[in-house]
């Protein structure tokens, strides 16, 4: 073949995308949680155990309830101490005291008169697997930092005070302006260079969705009329239960009536219902610098209410807060908390007190593992919810917005199109449904992840949805008064209009969510009469199939 053309059409072949790892937190969104970052180039190593990068709690460790906890401690203990740290057992979060799934968490510090290093859990599990072996430690795992699918702060790429927009580029806000150059809000800040705010996006094209304009979190006018409710007694069966664990959801017209935030297990609140921790539904504005600027989660949870109320007007929605207005949570909150909604689901279907029917549960969340292919991958949260789905619950995960194929879990869980998940699929459950996100025209978000893990997508790119009534510290660039009316140009993040367009797979899976349940109406049993856990599956997948034409075979 002539060397020309055979270049030519490999250049013509496709090619399946890198599957880079994305960019990670810049250190003062994870400080919080005493998050550090796991980075294989630096990260101690054991033959045969190749991490992938992730963002962790430094001197915590997980052990999983299913385990032998107390050799467990043992065999870390006698490693610890040569390092001068000392491993100590710390209580079960009372949360998941008395159900079958939990972590117990273990705390590391400091042992010795002698100055030693910090302790960190990738060091101590590395070097018990090295000396003990990986057996000795199945169970033990790091407890990751989770974030929401979500981008589009305002000080994020694309913004008004930053490039490409009409307030930037030669107009007198630019150069030689304070809001430009050796500004605070610009150059060498932990807002922009390194954040992942700002460069977690690996191009200006892909970081274009979240500033406003291009489908970053802005208000926007609904003309419409609110989605029609039909009445209990015109539908057949009970309504489909969507559960979505977020921010909690805000007041709003087309909520209110709707959507229960007070859904307990046994009288203990599910996810952070504490008076100390306000809901960011409630206040935008908790963290970062005093600028009156609204932060990143924030309405989140009720913009993604709001996409169900659309899909599935006929359905109810439980709303559990477990995500805090900047972001990211560690993952034994996270399991703690879908541990509970596990148990709800699996009393309402064994027709026991306490219980609450789920149908579907939206997700819009997720993190990378350091090493999901292997033997050392810790099943605790898929165990969670593999016994949410025996009870006939749809899990709807959000793919994840790094542009990346690296599996994010837990919406790598799904069935992979390749069948080389690491989890085994399994028809006699309901399925977890991965769901990637589509712009206005039907293509693929550049944002969005991608891969034989990601089995459907649907809108995510600019969609429009509910906000609370937020009204952040930016104004207008132009106020005035004429005629006795006030007269100004957008201001970009005064929601008392009700309303937003915004960008992620964050909200791509209630979409979806809402879709299913959709497909359930009428197909459910009658009210306090739970079908049997094989029948639920039965229907759930039925729902599963007529809506993304994934099949149960």
């Amino acid at each position: 073949m002539d060397p020309e053309k055979k270049s030519s059409a490999a250049a013509r072949k496709p090619r399946r995308p890198l599957d880079r790892d994305p960019r990670p937190p810049h250190p003062t969104v994870i400080a919080p949680a005493q998050g550090r970052l796991l980075d294989p180039a630096t990260a101690l190593v054991v033959n045969g155990v190749v991490p992938r990068p992730t963002v962790y709690v430094g001197p915590r460790l997980l052990v999983s309830k299913s385990v032998a906890i107390d050799g467990a401690i043992e065999v870390l203990r006698l490693v610890a101490e040569p390092l001068g740290w000392d491993v100590v057992r710390e209580p079960e979060d009372p949360r998941t005291a008395n159900l079958k799934f939990g972590y117990i968490p273990l705390r590391l510090i400091v042992a010795s008169n002698r100055a030693t290093i910090a302790p960190d859990a990738w060091t101590l599990l590395q070097q018990t697997r090295a000396q003990f072996g990986v057996d000795m430690v199945k169970g033990v795992s790091l407890d990751h930092l989770v974030v929401p699918a979500i981008e589009g702060n305002p000080l994020h790429e694309g913004n008004p005070l930053h490039e490409g927009n009409p307030l930037h580029e030669g107009n007198p806000l630019h150069e030689g302006n304070p809001l430009h150059e050796g500004n605070p809000l610009h150059e060498g800040n932990p807002l922009h260079e390194g954040n992942p705010l700002a460069d977690a996006r690996s191009s200006r094209a892909i970081a274009s969705y979240f500033q406003i304009g291009f489908g970053g979190r802005q208000p926007v006018s609904y003309v419409g009329p609110a989605p029609s409710r039909r009445a209990g007694d015109a539908i057949e069966g009970r309504r489909p239960v969507v559960a979505i664990l977020d921010t909690g959801c805000g007041s709003h017209p087309w909520l209110d009536s709707v959507v229960d935030t007070g859904v307990t297990l046994d009288g203990v609140p599910i996810g952070y219902a504490d008076a100390t921790s306000i809901s960011p539904e409630l206040d935008g504005d908790q963290s970062g610098p005093m600028d009156g600027s609204i932060d990143p989660v924030s309405g989140h949870g009720t913009f993604i209410a709001g996409l169900i109320r659309q899909r599935c007007p006929d359905a109810d929605i439980i709303a559990w807060r477990v995500m805090p207005s900047d972001g990211p949570i560690v993952e034994s909150d996270l399991v703690a908390t879908l541990a509970q909604i596990a148990e709800l689901a699996r009393r309402h279907r064994a027709g026991e007190q306490g219980g609450h029917p789920i149908d579907v549960l939206s997700l819009s969340l997720g993190y990378y593992h350091e090493t999901p292919e292997d033997e050392l991958f810790d099943p605790t949260m898929y165990a969670i919810l593999e016994d949410m789905m025996r009870n006939g619950v749809v899990v709807v995960a959000s793919a994840g917005n790094d542009a990346t194929s690296r599996p994010s879990f837990p919406a790598a869980f799904a069935r992979w199109a390749d069948d080389e998940g690491p989890i085994a699929f399994d028809s006699s459950i309901a399925p977890i449904v991965s769901v990637g996100a589509l712009n206005p025209n039907g293509t693929d978000a550049l944002f969005s992840n991608a891969g034989p893990w990601v089995r459907t997508y649907v809108p995510g790119a600019a969609v429009v949805s509910t906000i609370p009534a937020f009204r952040g510290g930016y104004e207008p660039v132009a106020r005035t008064r004429a005629f006795g009316r006030i007269r100004e140009a957008i201001d970009p993040d005064d929601f008392r209009g009700g309303f937003a367009v915004w960008s992620g797979t964050s909200f791509s899976a209630p979409i979806m969510a809402g879709d299913i349940a959709a497909a359930l109406v009428g197909t459910l049993e009658p009210a306090g009469q739970p079908a049997a856990g094989p029948d639920a599956v039965d229907t759930a997948w039925k729902a599963v199939s007529a809506t993304t034409g994934l099949a149960r075979s």
